[in-house]
Parts: C-alpha cells; structure tokens; sequence
C-alpha cells in the first residue's frame, strides 16, 4: 500500500518539526509538507497533495478553523485532523459541523495518532472519547433543534423521516429511550425501533456515532 501523505501546519516550531520526525520513523507516513501558518498551508498545499492535514486551531494569522473551511471547499478529499489543547465544546461542535474529521488533544501519544490517522482514511472521521464526551456535553447544555424536519442525504443514498429527525434529536440532548418516549407521547418499544433505524441508517454504533453524525452532516442547530 501506497504511504498517506501527510501535511503538518503549526506556528511553533519545535512542535512542528518534532511532530513531523516522529511520523516519518513510520513507513506507512510520508511527510509532503510542514507549514508555519495556515496561509502557507494554503499556498503549498496543491503541489504537496496530501491526503491528510494536522492542523494546529490556534496560529497567528489564519486560524485552524478559517483554513479548514478554505481546504474543504477547494480540496474536499483531503481529512483533516485539528491539534489543540482547547477542549471548548464550542469550538469542537463548530469545527465538527464545518466538517473536519478529528480533533484530538496536543498531549497525546504516538500510539493515539496513529489509530487517528488511519480511522480518518478509512472510515472518513475520528474523535476519542474525551472529545466525544465533551462535544455531547455541549449538545445536551445547548439549545438544539432539527436544522430540516424530513432529511435526505443523496451522497449517503438515505433519508430520515420528520420522527426519526425528532429522535435522533433527543438523543444527541442526552435523552434515554423512556425520556424520549415520555418528550413524545410514543411508546419505549416505538422508541426502539426508531433508534434502531437511525443505526441502521447512518452506520453508526451508539448514542456517541449518531450525535457525530448529526454534526457532521449539519442535521441540527445550534
């Protein structure tokens, strides 16, 4: 198998080149870029062509989330991978719904960058449980609501009807199966079952899978 090729964008050096050292001792890792800013992330990244992009969300100019708008619209193939010690469940839902496919903290180990990087070529996204409990805090203490009532999203060939977009809602609010039965004058076993198509529908495994996959693909506002 072909090497994923990998940019690096981050204003602090040492990091920057520390990080790179450590990825290229791995032969399935190839480093086509290290950037200093997102500016220069932007510039050079149509020659490198990676398949990856660590982008640190804090550097001086351009911000991590600013660029990885501005990459996703003109690259949409590339995954990116935002670097941060912020744990703001502001900041990650919003990363998130502009579509970025992991966040991860700057302290983790090799072992953890690794299974991320291979989970965003793979399976499109990646986010660690620490991550994931946060970004489930923030929907559970935020106003959210269906962003669309009925759903259809053509490049996954599925569609939610009007209750599931209502359940899955409820879900992504902390709501277990009795509360959303009670909130919707439905019965447990109608729960269910609702629940159960949403699974089956968007793949995902658990209450945590839905609620990225409702961010993801911008199915709430908040």
């Amino acid at each position: 198998m072909k090497p994923v090729k990998i940019a690096i964008a981050d204003d602090h050096k040492l990091f920057r080149q520390g990080l790179g050292q450590i990825l290229s001792r791995n032969d399935d890792y190839l480093i086509v870029l290290e950037a200093a800013s997102g500016e220069e992330l932007l510039e050079a990244i149509g020659n490198a062509a990676p398949d990856v992009v660590l982008l640190d969300l804090f550097m001086k100019g351009m911000d991590g989330k600013e660029v990885a708008g501005l990459l996703l619209k003109e690259y949409p193939d590339v995954k990116i991978i935002i670097l941060s010690m912020n744990y703001s469940p502001e900041h990650i839902l919003q990363l998130m719904r502009v579509g970025v496919h992991g966040y991860l903290p700057k302290d983790i180990d090799q072992g953890i960058l690794s299974e991320a990087i291979e989970q965003v070529v793979t399976k499109g996204y990646y986010i660690n449980d620490d991550i994931a409990q946060v970004m489930r805090q923030g929907l559970q203490h935020g106003d959210i609501k269906p962003a669309r009532s009925k759903v259809a999203i053509p490049s996954l060939n599925i569609g939610l009807t009007d209750r599931e977009m209502e359940v899955l809602t409820l879900i992504c609010k902390g709501y277990n199966t009795a509360k959303i039965a009670e909130e919707l004058f439905i019965s447990y076993r109608t729960v269910e079952g609702h629940r159960k198509n949403l699974l089956e529908k968007t793949g995902a495994s658990n209450s945590v899978s839905l609620a990225i996959f409702a961010v993801k693909y911008q199915l709430l506002d908040f």
